[in-house]
């Protein structure tokens, strides 16, 4: 008896095939062995007919009605077709020696990014029926390569390793942007940093799995802390080794979520570019920060078989990525609510006492810091910044008042408590700003309270709004396009009580110090003074200065001295994009590779490295980076042997107990010169004119170190912890005075 599907297949099968049916079920077969492989398909011909000699005969199912469809020709060509199969497998030819010419669209060229071929649609002979073809045939790491073209990329920072391989060597040697390899992976981060903030254009670095990839988790934070745009591209092991604790395998996207406003990891290569794509469009758009993009080995060394939607290889286009309400496309920034703003001006020139309060949103645009010099202008308003505003107002004007905060100018934090009106643009109330939060501007609160001021926020991310300080007027928006909704609305007011009881707190208030006696170690604040005086001669449009961490950046993480503080106080910041620091991270290290990442970005400046010895110990082998391509960055080194910021709070709150901030340094002018760098060396006020000028005159293609050795400073002024700006503790020269 022959079971229920014995007897199915039974009634299915003909007593006896057709010659249609048997042609048909010979070209099935030879359709389903031709082989699809692009390194067999020499043997292809060969390997078909073989298949249609030892296969034993495919059973198709009958039916009366088969081959109704098909015309007389496409039955000939069926014939045909048998006809030269059976002649080939009967003379048993071999196989050609050489292979033949694969398909025409496994050797389409990639496009080049120029102007004569955009990539747009009715200009790209490539996109046919909304579908682009230029990508089929090539690897992930060709993609790759193509997807940095059209996104315009000159710079890219990293270091290679077996799981990014595939995309290193697709970018062997390509003329179409430059390579700089560091010596550490945090390097890369910092440089690709530099490079940003110079630039305005997101840094962009290539790195391996494991060890590579969380060796830039520091550089990711520290950008996500300062709003800077960059794109971190990461090796990863094999999508079929993910969970499995391989080799170098390391769950980035997990580690990174928190450091990062986007993550992903690519699991097939006809996603790669459209993830590109989101890639550089989340890191501009909004408040800009880092995203990371994982990339599977078996990802990247795959080859593309299909077309991939045009809109997804479009730079700027984004399909499936939610819109951002204030920004619905790139370029198009939308300001604030028109209300509020109107609001906003009104306050504004009914104010008695306003002071601007600007951060590094205004230089978001190129117009943003020419808007701020109108809006002071014509409301006569003075302009405090933070540390990373630095630049964005002229610091040579009557009506700036420097920066504020923690280590800021005492008569900028004087100002800030007696302003009825704080007018913040594109700032975040930093704690180092606000100091004890309840006591931060009382007369602004107070104005509030009556109905005759408060305190205005233009900000783009709503959660920073009223996240520290309550703002009477959160103006939620682009920063620059707020402003250029504002400025038209200001009334030109006459504010000369408020400025000149500015001007009168400034010369009350100065930064100051005692210089350094005959025989005595120079004063740092006396180096940078130096620097300021000989830059203005050049021309301070030409410098950009890059800092480490510490005392002189006014960060309570111990640098070996002063340097970022006094290049605060003491230089004179004019031009905006022109004053590189690691502010809401404060990370140690970060001077001399963010230093050569901005000289990279504009090599026609000159480029100063502000650092201490503790902080340059972290990354001071980046300067064989700067021999190798011959970045010109030039470092001053102000070397007291100390941590000097965590020194200063072990003098004033922990009874001099230095506890492991004292620091055995190696000989810089050796370590420089073995690392191809020219080394100067200054230790008294006598010698400072000559060695500066050398410093400065040494040619801008080569890397050079001037090592001054200072003393240790304290940092004035200074708001301790739990202490209100107007608290400050002032110099021991300027104590006996009263605001």
């Amino acid at each position: 008896m022959l079971g229920r599907p014995s007897r199915s297949l039974a009634r299915a099968l003909p007593a006896r095939p057709s010659a249609s049916s048997a042609l048909l079920s010979t070209a099935v077969v030879q359709k389903r062995f031709r082989s699809t492989d692009r390194k067999s398909s020499e043997k292809a011909k060969l390997h078909t007919s073989s298949s249609t000699q030892q296969l034993p005969p495919a059973f198709v199912e009958y039916s009366p009605h088969r081959g109704k469809g098909m015309t007389v020709e496409g039955k000939q060509r069926v014939r045909e077709h048998v006809r030269r199969i059976q002649s080939s497998a009967s003379t048993n030819s071999p196989a050609a020696a050489v292979r033949p010419a694969p398909a025409a669209h496994f050797q389409q060229p990639p496009n080049q990014n120029t102007a004569a071929s955009p990539y747009a649609a009715e200009a790209n002979p490539n996109i046919r029926d909304g579908y682009d073809h230029s990508f089929v045939g090539l690897s992930g790491g060709q993609i790759f390569h193509e997807m940095m073209l059209r996104h315009d990329v000159k710079q890219v920072f990293g270091y290679p390793g077996g799981a990014i391989l595939p995309v290193f060597d697709a970018i062997h040697n390509s003329p179409h942007f430059d390579f700089v390899l560091p010596r550490h992976e945090q390097g890369a981060g910092h440089m690709a940093e530099g490079y940003a903030r110079v630039t305005g254009k997101p840094g962009v670095v290539l790195v391996t799995s494991g060890p590579g990839a969380t060796n830039v988790i520091t550089p990711m934070q520290d950008a996500l802390s300062d709003g800077i745009p960059m794109v971190v591209f990461c090796g990863q092991v094999a999508t079929s080794l993910v969970g499995s604790d391989a080799f170098q395998e390391a769950d980035v996207v997990g580690i990174s979520r928190s450091c990062t406003k986007w993550n992903v990891m690519v699991k097939d290569i006809a996603e790669l570019p459209r993830r590109i794509n989101e890639a550089f469009k989340i890191a501009t758009s909004g408040r800009p920060g880092p995203v990371l993009v994982d990339l599977p080995k078996d990802v990247t060394a795959a080859i593309l078989r299909t077309p991939i939607p045009a809109k997804a290889v479009t730079p700027g286009a984004t399909p499936g990525l939610p819109q951002n309400p204030l920004h619905p496309t790139v370029g198009n920034k939308q300001p604030g609510d028109a209300s509020l703003i109107t609001k906003a001006a009104d306050m504004i020139n009914r104010a008695k006492r306003p002071i601007i309060y600007a951060g590094n949103g205004v230089m978001a645009d190129p117009e943003g810091p020419e808007l701020l010099k109108k809006l002071a202008d014509i409301g006569g308003i003075p302009v405090t910044t933070t540390l990373q505003g630095l630049g964005a107002f002229d610091e040579r004007d009557e009506k700036s008042l420097h920066m504020i905060g923690m280590h800021g100018a005492a008569y900028a934090n004087y100002a800030i408590q007696e302003a009825d009106v704080v007018i913040a643009l594109g700032a975040r109330f930093d704690d180092r700003v606000t100091g004890k939060v309840d006591t931060f501007a009382p007369a602004a609160r107070q104005a509030a309270l009556e109905g005759t001021g408060g305190i205005i926020h233009f900000e783009i991310q709503a959660k920073n709004v009223n996240k520290i300080i309550e703002a009477q007027l959160p103006v939620l928006g682009d920063v620059v396009a707020s402003l250029a909704e504002l400025v038209p609305q200001i009334k030109n007011v006459d504010r000369s009580a408020w400025l000149n009881r500015c001007k009168a707190n400034k010369e009350k208030y100065p930064f100051t110090f005692s210089p350094s006696q005959e025989g005595q170690r120079l004063k740092p604040q006396e180096v940078m003074k130096e620097l300021n005086a000989q830059a203005e001669v050049i021309g301070k449009e030409k410098f950009i200065l890059s800092t480490g961490v510490g005392q002189h950046q006014a960060s309570i993480r111990g640098d070996g001295t002063a340097a970022v503080m006094w290049a605060c106080q003491y230089w004179r910041h004019a031009a905006p994009r022109s004053f590189v620091s690691s502010g809401g991270l404060g990370t140690m290290g970060f001077g001399v590779p963010s230093g050569i990442g901005a000289k990279v970005g504009a090599p026609e400046k000159y480029v100063i490295n502000i650092d201490g010895d503790a902080s340059f110990s972290m990354t001071a082998m980046e300067l064989q980076t700067a021999n190798q391509y011959s970045i010109g960055l030039k470092t001053l080194l102000l070397n007291n042997e100390f941590q000097g910021m965590v020194e200063q709070w072990q003098d004033l709150f922990y009874e001099e107990r230095y506890s492991h901030t004292r620091m055995h340094n190696p000989d810089f002018q050796q370590l420089a010169e073995a690392m191809g760098t020219k080394a100067i060396k200054c230790t008294t006020m006598e010698e400072l004119p000559a060695k500066m000028k050398e410093f400065l005159e040494y040619p801008n293609d080569r890397p050079v170190l001037l090592e001054c050795m200072v003393s240790s400073e304290h940092v004035y002024p200074m708001v301790p912890a739990g202490k209100a700006l107007h608290e400050q503790i002032l110099h021991p020269l300027l104590r006996n005075k009263t605001a």
